[in-house]
């Protein structure tokens, strides 16, 4: 678990074995030992930090709605952004079951504002302050239930601890923005992926070989 302080790539894979650390199976030993096999044939690998990177804040939010079959429950995933330097990342599976893709986008969007708020008034200590962040979400549906008031109607079963996303919405410090979904940096926080998107989100989140770098 402590790598994954410093190696995002593996943060779902180990997040979701750690669920089960109280009662192991055979087959949560095979898959801690395939992402022990993976660790070791990417030693080199680490996140790259640009010195001629901008200065600006984003946030990326997905979720794999109802992901976990055991429960139902959806896990969200989050990342954030300074610039092109990935600053921020979470695995999490919510604390409750959502019925709708909407519903778990939502959740998942919230707990990515959270994060930028706390960024916001972090790097405002350091002189830096920003208006409008852009959160990316990929779910439509998600992105209206927090513009739109009219929807209120259809999203009274979801906890109101949530709906802070709207009101920060409305204030201006966030900015919900649409994404294309194989575009999404927080698919690999949330869900399992093919190889080649694994690979292709990897280098996007600015995990690299050093020697790879031109």
């Amino acid at each position: 678990m402590y790598l994954t302080a410093s190696r995002p790539d593996i943060q779902f894979a180990m997040c979701l074995c750690a669920r089960f650390q109280a009662s192991p199976r055979a087959s949560h030993r095979q898959a801690v030992k395939r992402i022990m096999r993976y660790s070791n044939h990417t030693l080199e690998f680490g996140i790259w930090y640009s010195t001629s990177s901008s200065i600006c804040l984003s946030g990326y939010s997905d979720a794999d709605f109802g992901g976990c079959r055991i429960d139902r429950k959806s896990t969200s995933g989050t990342c954030h952004f300074l610039g092109t330097s990935l600053i921020a990342w979470s695995s999490r599976k919510q604390s409750s079951v959502a019925q709708s893709t909407a519903e778990s986008e939502y959740v998942a969007a919230a707990s990515c504002c959270s994060q930028i708020l706390w960024l916001l008034s972090t790097l405002k200590d350091y002189g830096l302050t920003f208006e409008k962040v852009p959160l990316f979400c990929d779910n439509t549906s998600a992105i209206n239930i927090a513009k739109n008031p009219v929807q209120h109607s259809r999203t009274k079963h979801i906890d109101i601890r949530f709906h802070f996303l709207r009101d920060h919405v409305e204030k201006g410090d966030v900015e919900l923005q649409f994404l294309d979904k194989m575009l999404q940096l927080a698919d690999i926080f949330n869900k399992p992926l093919d190889s080649n998107h694994f690979a292709f989100l990897r280098g996007e989140l600015g995990i690299i070989h050093p020697f790879g770098m031109v």
